[in-house]
């Protein structure tokens, strides 16, 4: 089995740190040219490397960062304020905006870090809300941008119905909490079956050592306060990703969402078989292809 190079940094927004985490094929050699930068945003439980390096004992390929670092990228991911092995200011509770800010302090670090001027950007449920944002305010530092699971108005989700009823509990207390139990109802929220039973297993084996609670904040905006991203104002090349058996990205929603968006280099792939989490799924494989061709088509 391949060894992939890694490494871990702490970059500090206001008085936070936050983890950053990096994986290569091998290490950064002197005069190497840059390799394309590909870097995933986290969603509202899981954090960066437990969502995008994950490892699950006597499975292969649930690391996406494993996966695209074996095809020549140079992957980072970081945890946002508050969860994982970040710290948390005990102001707030990380919402969306607060992910934007912790976007603009680690993305230049990468930039410096890679020698790159654009990465390709990707982000998952209200990672990909994070990813918009970020890419309306620096559209000159990403060059294609990679979504899925995305909650546009929040128009026709069943979850976000069903949540806004504990919307009361959520803006009163800046963290909530997890265990296995949590992590197993939303493998099994859209449709059981469509991941596997060691998936959470693996998830609350890497998390719960770091946290038993993470921010609110994400819940409050995803109930509260859509829209949050722009279309319109989001002008790279654009990947939209649904899994057939998400709950909470409704199809029309996300469909409404990619009309709007100005480039003519998009692509809105349904990928059959998947519910919300399309990277720790039984079809996974599907997703690896579709944004691997994506950042990989020349426009």
């Amino acid at each position: 089995m391949t060894v992939i190079w890694s490494e871990e940094h702490f970059v500090k927004r206001d008085d936070v740190p936050l983890y950053v985490y990096r994986k290569r094929a091998t290490a950064p050699a002197p005069g190497e040219a840059p390799r394309p930068v590909l870097f995933l945003v986290h969603g509202s439980t899981v954090s960066g490397r437990n969502t995008y390096d994950l490892q699950v004992p006597d499975r292969k390929d649930y690391s996406v960062m494993d996966w695209f670092a074996e095809r020549g990228y140079d992957v980072w991911t970081m945890d946002h304020e508050g969860y994982g092995r970040s710290g948390w200011s005990g102001r707030g509770n990380s919402d969306i905006k607060t992910g934007l800010r912790d976007l603009e302090a680690v993305i230049p670090f990468v930039l410096q870090r890679t020698g790159v001027e654009k990465i390709h950007l990707f982000g998952s449920s209200s990672g990909a809300l994070r990813a918009s944002l970020y890419t309306q305010a620096h559209p000159e530092t990403v060059d294609r941008l990679g979504i899925s699971a995305l909650v546009y108005t929040g128009a026709g989700s069943p979850t976000l119905e069903q949540r806004r009823k504990k919307l009361a509990e959520y803006s009163a207390s800046p963290r909530r909490k997890v265990d296995l139990a949590f992590y197993e109802g939303m493998f099994n929220r859209d449709k059981p079956g469509s991941s596997e039973d060691l998936v959470p297993k693996a998830i609350a084996a890497a998390e719960l050592p770091l946290v038993s609670e993470v921010p609110t904040g994400t819940y409050v905006d995803m109930c509260a306060h859509l829209p949050l991203a722009t279309p319109e104002a989001i002008s790279c090349p654009t990947l939209v990703i649904r899994g057939e058996y998400d709950g909470i990205a409704a199809e029309p929603d996300l469909l409404d969402f990619f009309a709007r968006l100005p480039s003519m280099d998009k692509q809105f792939v349904v990928l059959s078989g998947i519910a919300h989490n399309p990277m720790m799924g039984v079809q996974r494989h599907k997703f690896f292809h579709a944004l691997h061709a994506f950042l990989t088509m020349k426009f």
